[in-house]
């Protein structure tokens, strides 16, 4: 399997819902180092797995549509935890809509798989990774 990963990063502001979150429960930020990694199991015709340019514009736009926001006022996330997992889950499924939108070019639609890590910290993070 081969894989391309691209990096990027954005900031907010939420808050949970919920005993097991502790002081977390209060509104705090976050700032998460994001890698959106593709994987196909053999290389497009000009070699690539993803155009990496285009990877990293998609990432990037996917990710100013939260950045610097305060995620408990979007209406898309009312009612939910927006944990670093849940995000990792709605920026992966962003990007598959980008990929069957031609966001990513001709050759993404070979692609077998999309892991986005939220990065939290150099000791913490989480992961979602599903087809494409």
């Amino acid at each position: 399997m081969y894989s391309l990963n691209v990096r990027d990063h954005f900031m907010i502001a939420h808050s949970f819902n919920g005993e097991v979150f502790g002081p977390a429960q209060g509104l705090h930020g976050a700032t998460y180092v994001v890698d959106a990694t593709f994987r196909r199991a053999e290389l497009d015709g000009d070699g690539l797995v993803v155009d990496i340019g285009l990877a990293g514009n998609a990432l990037h736009a996917i990710l100013d549509d939260m950045n610097y926001r305060n995620l408990d006022d979007e209406p898309a996330f009312s009612g939910k935890n927006t944990t670093t997992e849940f995000l990792a889950r709605e920026i992966h499924d962003r990007f598959v809509r980008a990929v069957r939108a031609g966001e990513l070019g001709e050759h993404a639609q070979g692609l077998a798989s999309i892991c986005v890590t939220l990065n939290e910290s150099h000791v913490a993070w989480g992961s979602y990774e599903g087809p494409v």
